[in-house]
């Protein structure tokens, strides 16, 4: 079986003048219905939402307690991604939150969707937009294992 290449057509007039929603770095909860809701729309066919939780464990250790740390330009970053992800795709409706400060195991630590007119499109840029936030924008997460080592992931 091949890779499909996938070309996406922009919805052109019937786009929202900012099809970005919601973007945050805050140290509160984190709501899915939340960020569901600011990517409602009416021309939106697909959404697709990740939710990113604290897991238990990373690398075959057991994790005892977790941060996440921001950068002072962490939303602007946030931004110029989403900025990214809303040109190369037909996106209708974008949001991404990111937590900071201490979660605890079970914590949401990020949570994103991407409102597409079709489900493809809008699995692709949902993908895009948080491997990309993973990747380029400016926050730390540091763990505490229970066997007393630590670690800063991102820094």
């Amino acid at each position: 079986m091949g890779t499909m290449a996938r070309t996406y057509e922009h919805p052109g007039e019937h786009a929202h003048p900012d099809p970005i929603r919601l973007l945050a770095v805050r140290d509160s909860p984190l709501s899915v219905d939340e960020v569901f809701a600011a990517v409602s729309d009416d021309a939106a066919g697909g959404t697709a939402l990740f939710v990113g939780t604290v897991r238990d464990h990373d690398g075959g250790a057991d994790v005892a307690a977790l941060g996440y740390t921001a950068h002072p330009t962490a939303e602007a970053e946030l931004r110029r991604v989403a900025e990214k992800v809303a040109a190369d795709f037909p996106v209708r409706a974008l949001a991404a939150v990111h937590r900071t400060g201490q979660l605890a195991i079970g914590d949401l630590a990020v949570v994103v969707a991407v409102s597409c007119p079709h489900r493809a499109e809008a699995f692709d840029a949902c993908r895009r937009l948080i491997d990309d936030l993973k990747h380029e924008v400016p926050i730390w997460k540091h763990q505490q294992f229970t066997n007393g080592t630590e670690e800063w992931v991102g820094a």
